[in-house]
This record gives C-alpha cells, sequence and structure tokens, in this order.
C-alpha cells in the first residue's frame, strides 16, 4: 500500500463510499489524523473535531477520521451506519474513511506509519484506544501524537502555528 516508507503522501485509503484516495491529494496541507468510533466516550470529540475543521480549512487543514473497531467493540457499524452517524449526530464534514485496523498485524500501513514516527508514551507504537490524534505538517512530517484524552479545541494552537 505505499511506495516509499518514508512518506505520508505513498499511502492510500479507502472512504466510506468506498472510494480510493491518494493521501497525496493533501500534500501542502496541514492533516489532523484521528482513528474514531461511534459509540466511546470520546466520541463527542466529533463536535471539536469539526469545529477545528470549519475554523482551519479555509487556510489548508484537514481532518481525515479513520473509523475502528479494535477498542471496546465501539465502531460496530458499516459504512452506511458510520457516515450517518457522523453527519446526523456531529455534522461531520470533513473526510472520513472506512473502518480499518490501528494495531496489531492487520494495522493499516499509514496507521504503522503514523505510530513508528511518532511513538506515544514511553515509546510504544500501540495506539490504545480510539480518538488518538497525529498532527502533520506540510511537508508531510508527523510533528505530534495527541492522546484520547487531548480535546480537538485544545490543539488549535498548534495547528494554528502551523498554517
Amino acid at each position: 500500500m505505499t511506495a516509499a516508507s518514508d512518506d505520508i503522501y505513498a499511502f492510500k485509503a479507502e472512504t466510506l463510499g468506498g472510494e480510493t484516495v491518494n493521501i497525496d491529494q493533501y500534500r501542502g496541507k496541514v492533516l489532523l489524523i484521528v482513528n474514531t468510533a461511534s459509540e466511546c466516550g470520546f466520541t463527542p470529540q466529533y463536535k471539536g473535531l469539526q469545529e477545528v475543521y470549519e475554523r482551519f480549512a479555509a487556510r489548508g487543514f484537514e481532518v481525515l477520521g479513520f473509523p475502528c473497531n479494535q477498542f471496546g467493540a465501539q465502531e460496530p457499524g458499516d459504512a452506511t451506519q458510520i457516515g450517518s452517524f457522523c453527519e446526523k449526530n456531529y455534522g461531520v464534514t470533513f473526510p472520513m474513511f472506512a473502518k480499518i485496523d490501528v494495531k496489531g498485524p492487520h494495522a493499516h500501513p499509514l496507521f504503522k506509519y503514523l505510530t513508528s514516527k511518532e511513538p506515544g508514551v514511553l515509546g510504544t507504537e500501540v495506539i490504545k484506544w480510539n480518538f488518538t490524534k497525529f498532527l502533520v505538517n506540510r511537508n508531510g512530517d508527523i510533528l505530534k501524537r495527541y492522546a484520547s484524552l487531548t480535546k480537538p479545541e485544545s490543539i488549535a494552537e498548534d495547528i494554528e502555528k502551523l498554517l
């Protein structure tokens, strides 16, 4: 799935609608890449993600949401259900991708790359829960990893600095 293991833009991902998207289409933008879930205690963070997306999108910012069912089976729905839930409950308009694994042997290559470049606490590459966030600058460098507890609105200052 990747042509060059050291370039975030080499990856591809499938959208909720089944379309394959090259991450390269986001080249030159600041990205916040997040693993999401619809039935998690952190699910209300969709609201904050949408707010920062709306605040900064015109200046070259994208939120990329990747649903995952690996943590407490908190994303049980199919692509249609996930998309409907996000739109109806949180007005999500940022790109949402097909449900993936973010850890383990079947982890999506993008998340293997993100976790290898920006490990978590004590150097662990494992994503511990839903709504782990990765901030990527316009050059494709992964600058920071944020834990599930970090609310999207608290990342706004870091995003602003990159724009």
